[in-house]
């Protein structure tokens, strides 16, 4: 449904630029936690070629995969998908940040 409110001329361009763009290099140079979340039920991005992969490329990511659920998931779902989110990013701040040091 939200596919549909966008352009014929934007939509195929999306389309055109996901399906020949590779971003291999791009995700090497990531060096930040990284969260990848992705539905084993999503019909238009294949989970193979993109988390599944890009769990592999980027060093030290976390991949979450969401049993049944679509492409749309951060729309259909997004009560579950921010609570994984919040909670990611308060485990990757206390990772991040540097230890305090008491001063005289």
């Amino acid at each position: 449904m939200q596919s549909s409110m966008a352009g014929f001329p934007a939509s195929y361009f999306c389309i055109k630029a996901f399906s020949e763009s590779d971003c291999t290099e791009d995700l090497k140079r990531f060096d930040v936690p990284t969260l990848i979340l992705h539905g084993d039920a999503d019909q238009i991005v294949p989970i193979g070629a993109a988390a599944l992969m890009s769990s592999k490329i980027v060093k030290d990511a976390t991949l979450k995969v969401y049993p049944g659920l679509p492409h749309g998931m951060c729309q259909t779902h997004k009560d579950l998908i921010n609570a994984d989110l919040l909670e990611f990013l308060g485990k990757a701040q206390k990772q991040t940040q540097p230890p305090r040091r008491c001063v005289d």
